[in-house]
């Protein structure tokens, strides 16, 4: 048989869940076309019980995650970096295949690994900046540190890898883990960098990646009860008054971006947004 004539294998992706890469637990798939109309894979459509299966995955890992040290989280990133400038050249063709032109696709991989080096580097130093110690009228210490909130939900822009990188990294250099609802349209980069998690040192389940319906998904994660907090990036503007609501019935922190605020330069009001500061008291000389 000629090589010439050897079949194509369609694939089909899974969700990461914990990990590993299960498929939906519905069953269901859907099409994934290029920018010109044109089939390139299946994507798993994840469903309410999937949801469920990541924030359960999430919560699991998020006291381990936590309690390491933040240097360790800081060498765990920065490695994942070096694994996505390894992998350069399918990520620029998956943003090509989502319509980038080769320059553009080139400088949005160098742009999402900068960036998530950038973020990397806040690792051992939120302590520092966020952190103080505060005058008191008595013979007590008191000290304020930041504290990672927990489990974080996001609803990921459509920009497929700057975007993506731009509210995972701030969401888990700080200890917390998050259930990521992938950009519908173009999910190819969310699944690769999902395998590039898998193979690095980050612990299973710190990050969870969804793919399927937005209108879907987003709904639950806002509603969960064992959801933290929630990063709207990815949200129509008419959707977020009624993701609002329901992420208030357990007072969850929700961080609502202000057009494609992930696009501009880093910056650490995505990291603030999902740490709480803890205050302890301490007496001299005990």
């Amino acid at each position: 048989m000629s090589t010439d004539a050897r079949l194509a294998v369609r694939k089909t992706y899974k969700l990461f869940i914990g990990g590993a890469f299960p498929r939906s637990e519905s069953g269901r798939s859907y099409i994934v076309n290029d920018a010109k109309g044109r089939f390139l894979a299946n994507a798993s459509q994840a469903s309410r019980k999937d949801v469920r299966d990541a924030v359960t995955a999430a919560r699991k890992a998020a006291g381990g995650w936590a309690g390491r040290t933040p240097y360790n989280r800081g060498q765990i990133l920065y490695r994942v970096a070096e694994m996505l400038e390894g992998r350069r050249a399918q990520f620029a063709d998956e943003l090509r295949a989502a319509g980038l032109g080769k320059a553009a696709a080139a400088a949005e991989v160098d742009a999402a690994v900068d960036r998530w080096v950038w973020y990397a580097g806040w690792a051992d130093k939120l302590g520092a900046v966020l952190g103080s110690a505060n005058p008191v009228a008595g013979p007590f210490f008191n000290f304020s540190t930041p504290e990672p909130t927990g489990v974080v939900g996001i609803v990921a822009p459509d920009s497929p890898l700057l975007g993506l990188v731009s509210v995972v990294a701030p969401a888990i250099v700080s200890g917390n883990a998050c259930v990521v609802v992938a950009s519908e349209p173009a999910p190819l980069p969310a699944i690769t960098l999902a395998e590039v998690l898998a193979t690095s040192d980050l612990p299973g389940g710190v990050v969870n990646v969804l793919t399927g319906r937005r209108d879907e998904l987003a709904p639950w994660l806002a509603s969960h009860m064992d959801v933290n907090a929630l990063d709207l990036a990815g949200v129509r503007d008419e959707d977020v008054r009624g993701l609002e609501e329901a992420a208030a019935e357990n007072l969850k922190r929700v961080f609502r971006p202000t057009g494609d605020d992930w696009s501009r330069e880093p910056g650490t009001a995505r990291m603030t947004a999902f740490l709480e500061t803890k205050t302890v008291w301490h007496p001299v000389g005990v």
